[in-house]
């Protein structure tokens, strides 16, 4: 498993917290996705044989976010 904390822009309430949680949480691979809405950054635990780091942030971007 890797873990990597991802710096993410664009998140101010619950709703932006869970719709990134479930769309990062839902990928194939991902064992956690923890959003920190004050820091701005998303860890997640996933294993790299089955994911990508970009499939990752593509999933973020596709919720409306940047990741940075």
């Amino acid at each position: 498993m890797e873990k990597q904390i991802l710096k993410v822009e664009g998140m101010s309430c619950g709703h932006c917290k869970n719709a990134v949680e479930k769309a990062v949480g839902s990928l194939p691979g991902v064992a956690a996705a923890e959003v920190d809405l004050a820091a701005k950054q998303l860890t997640v635990e996933f294993d790299s044989s089955k994911l990508s780091l970009n499939q990752i942030k593509e999933a973020v971007e596709e919720q409306g976010f940047d990741v940075v």
